[in-house]
C-alpha cells in the first residue's frame, strides 16, 4: 500500500495554477483543507482536489457568509 505524500503550499499551486498567496488566502479564508507541521503547512493533493470539485475555489463562496453580492 503507498500512501499519498504530503505537498508543499508551491506545489499545490503549480497543481491548481495560481499564485501561492491564493494558496494562503484560500486556506485562511475559504477553508482550502492543510495540516501544520511546525512552521509549514503541508496539503494532501487529493484533499485539495475534493475541495475544489466542493467549490471551495469558486469565486462566490465566502466562508462564514451569505453569496449575495450588493452593488
Amino acid at each position: 500500500m503507498t500512501t499519498e505524500p504530503w505537498v508543499s503550499v508551491e506545489q499545490v499551486a503549480q497543481h491548481l495554477g495560481v499564485a501561492k498567496d491564493t494558496v494562503y488566502r484560500w486556506r485562511e479564508h475559504r477553508g482550502l483543507p492543510a495540516h501544520r507541521v511546525g512552521r509549514l503547512w503541508t496539503f494532501k493533493l487529493s484533499e485539495v482536489d475534493d475541495w475544489v470539485r466542493a467549490g471551495g475555489a469558486d469565486e462566490g463562496q465566502r466562508a462564514g457568509g451569505s453569496n449575495a453580492r450588493k452593488y
